[in-house]
């Protein structure tokens, strides 16, 4: 005689049969079972973690509202990049924080400029990670605008991309494999593509910040960065979070335009973002868990409210699970430390 367990009936509260023809938690018992049927993993390789680079030397000041983030002078950054590319992270993205600001920017393309030093610092060690330059002009404007002024005091578009455009250049010159713009100017990726050709840096690859809400999500950056616009707001030229038709179309510029990487910004309020992105497009795709995401996390952790560790797990569990193949998160070095720990 067999006996059919699949389908054993089991008596309700009612005393009338149950039927379970399908048993999920057969696989949920064990942490071995849980493991081998894991559908969404994350790796070291796969994330890809925020620098901010200050003038001096030997300088390491912490964030208030980032904890175990710091402003760094070009050597600690190089030293950092170093420990990171030893716990197996896969990258850096450098923001710089000039001494000196002005109306253009003009300290965001200076060959001498802190992130172009850091970047020839970290070059020289070989560290086998890719170096990525955010390409904006938000942090070396006196204004806090993500490009010139035109004189009513709106972003000039078409001036903003000669300016990206030439720090890109430079960056690519000092050493980024990866240049980001993040200014959501229009035409900015087909503007920066062509100087690096002509530049002679036709295989810099271009990673657009192709869909970047004018979020509330960004408070901790800017205190970071020292970016917060001088007057106004950004929406003008970053999007309306609610809009996801036009990110979308926003993609489909840059994608035509030569991106070679699409990143969507923030990252988990932008999940349905970042899947309908892998759904659609063929190139790499990448999402930021940005600044406020992560302190709200680490906030809530540090007052005892969630498992940091689990919390922050999930979360970028999450952002890949939804399609996200690179991770640019704060976190990076205490999620390669955890996965290391684990294997």
């Amino acid at each position: 005689m067999t006996l059919d367990l699949e389908s054993r009936p089991i008596a309700g509260s009612s005393g009338a049969p149950i039927q379970i023809t399908t048993r999920l938690r057969r696989l949920r018992r064990t942490p071995a079972l849980r493991s081998l049927v894991q559908e969404t993993r994350l790796h070291p390789s796969m994330l890809v973690a925020p620098l901010f680079v200050r003038p001096g030397r030997a300088v390491r000041e912490p964030i208030g509202s980032m904890p175990g983030v710091a402003r760094l002078s070009p050597d600690m950054a190089a030293n950092e990049a170093a420990r990171l590319a030893e716990l197996g992270v896969g990258g850096v993205i450098l923001f710089g924080l000039p001494d000196v600001k002005d109306p253009l920017g003009l300290e965001a393309s200076a060959d001498s400029g802190v992130v172009q030093d850091a970047f020839r610092r970290i070059r020289s060690l070989e560290l086998p990670l890719v170096t990525i330059a955010d390409t904006c002009l938000c942090e070396y404007t006196d204004h806090g605008h993500c490009g010139p002024l035109a004189p009513d005091g709106s972003v000039d578009n078409d001036a903003a991309l000669v300016r990206l455009a030439e720090t890109a250049v430079s960056q690519a010159r000092a050493g980024a494999e990866i240049v980001a713009p993040s200014a959501m100017m229009d035409g900015q990726v087909a503007a920066i593509r062509a100087a690096l050709d002509q530049a002679g840096f036709s295989e810099t690859a271009i990673m657009a910040y192709a869909a970047k809400h004018a979020s509330a999500f960004y408070g901790p950056f800017r205190e970071a960065a020292d970016s917060a616009p001088a007057f106004g707001d950004r929406r003008s030229y970053q999007m309306d979070p609610a809009n996801g038709r036009e990110a979308l179309r926003e993609m489909d510029l840059d994608v035509a335009e030569g991106a070679d990487l699409l990143l969507i910004k923030p990252a988990l309020p932008a999940l349905d973002l970042i899947a309908a992105a892998r759904a659609r497009f063929d190139l790499p795709i990448a999402a930021y868990q940005v600044s406020g995401e992560f302190a709200m996390l680490m906030a809530a952790a540090e007052r005892g409210w969630l498992d940091g560790r689990r919390a922050m797990t999930e979360a970028v569990s999450a952002i890949v699970r939804a399609g996200a193949g690179i991770v640019i998160t704060y976190a990076a070095a205490d999620l390669a430390t955890w996965l290391r720990d684990e294997r």
